[in-house]
């Protein structure tokens, strides 16, 4: 049974019998539910039902043990909490806001035990509680470091946020605002946090699924915190400056000062994002250089024994053209690496591989040609001395067919 708090429209509220929870109604026809009712303590929101005539949001009226030994001293936090995330106040409560991290910072379960009590909070059927209950997370996202970021990235709290927006659950009653901003919050987690791959799946999944149609725009004055863990030498950490500048205005209450902070915070990531493709793409031209010479190297030892098949010289010219690509291709990334010796190294030593097969090719396959196909082996270093300094330039010698 639970207590039922029934309104019709223009009617005050009214009891109308049992005991044991809570329950918000109105006409089953009403298209926008508006809540004004205090909830009881405990317990969490059910799915909303048709009954006979009326929607019902069901709560049980307390927690289980298990629920009650989990909770454990959070008292202060959600004290905290429940003044921070007040329905009857429509502005943020900026101070409960930072007392309540603080309390998260100061207590090692402090992250778990916060996001159990926001889970409930955001699942309120009263918009503004919920609302409220948003903004406080993505403050603790923005001011409680590695540990808090590590608990939002779990399953465990990413389908507390699943269910708002899942008509299977609360989707059906949740406020249409209430649900953009759990899908920002969600997207904005994955772009912010690419390495967790359980927020990633999480927001496919509902993508999939048609519970979000398109990526959200996020607003200009949506903060994002700075991600942890960052790469070493990350522009976070490197650029001193912009690294002070962006503290100061995340701290800031003022609605142009976290505006700023999103737009260096968005030039940040532009510049870490363009810096880490630069390292991908270094990286995987370098293995394909290494791979490339190591197997035209295994080709050109077995033609200048003998006849190569048929597949054998295809593929052996194949890796001849593709190699010449690489040439011009490691000439940019060393244009781009001025300002890393250890990076620029490799390159130089790649290129160096690079120009000895290259060269080594073309004496095996002019030795063919003139019928002198059983000449003494030549290694790669052999045949880069007949050649050219390497250097980075386009060949401009023609390919030969094998």
């Amino acid at each position: 049974m639970c207590a039922c708090f029934a309104r019709q429209q223009g009617e005050e509220q009214s009891e109308v019998g049992g005991s044991g929870g809570v329950c918000f109604t109105e006409p089953a026809h009403t298209h926008s539910l508006h809540f004004h009712a205090t909830k009881t303590h405990g317990g969490e929101w059910q799915h909303a039902r048709n009954d006979g005539g009326w929607i019902c949001f069901l709560r049980a009226a307390g927690r289980s043990r298990a629920e009650q030994e989990s909770m454990a001293g959070t008292g202060e936090l959600e004290q905290w909490l429940n003044k921070a995330t007040d329905p009857s106040i429509p502005e943020e409560n900026w101070e409960c806001i930072q007392r309540f991290c603080d309390q998260v910072n100061g207590d090692i379960e402090g992250p778990s035990l916060a996001l159990r009590l926001l889970a409930h909070k955001i699942q309120s059927p009263q918009e503004m509680e919920a609302l409220h209950a948003l903004t406080v997370l993505e403050t603790c996202v923005n001011n409680c470091g590695e540990r808090f970021h590590k608990e939002i990235a779990k399953f465990r709290f990413l389908n507390e946020l699943i269910k708002v927006l899942s008509p299977k659950y609360y989707g059906t009653w949740s406020s249409e605002k209430v649900k953009s901003r759990v899908t920002e919050v969600i997207f904005s987690w994955t772009v912010w946090f690419p390495q967790e791959v359980k927020i990633r799946d999480a927001y496919q999944m509902l993508k999939k699924q048609g519970i979000v149609k398109e990526d959200p725009k996020l607003p200009e004055d949506k903060i994002l915190p700075p991600p942890s863990p960052r790469p070493q030498n990350s522009i976070f950490d490197t650029d001193e400056e912009k690294s002070k500048l962006l503290a100061r205005l995340l701290k800031s209450n003022h609605s142009e000062d976290l505006q700023a902070a999103n737009r260096l915070i968005k030039s940040m990531i532009k510049e870490e994002q363009e810096k880490s493709a630069k390292v991908s793409r270094r990286v995987n031209t370098i293995s394909e250089v290494s791979e490339n010479v190591k197997r035209m190297d295994e080709l050109l030892e077995n033609y200048k024994r003998q006849e190569l098949s048929k597949s054998d010289q295809e593929s052996l010219q194949t890796l001849f053209q593709r190699c010449e690509k690489l040439r011009p291709l490691l000439f940019r990334l060393a244009s781009e690496t001025v300002d890393d010796d250890e990076a620029l190294a490799e390159i130089l030593q790649a290129n160096d591989k690079l120009t000895q097969v290259l060269g080594q090719y073309r004496q095996v396959v002019a030795r063919h040609e003139n019928g002198d196909g059983g000449g003494s082996a030549t290694s790669s270093a052999d045949a880069a001395g007949k050649e050219h300094p390497a250097a980075f330039h386009d060949s401009s010698a023609p390919a030969r067919h094998v």
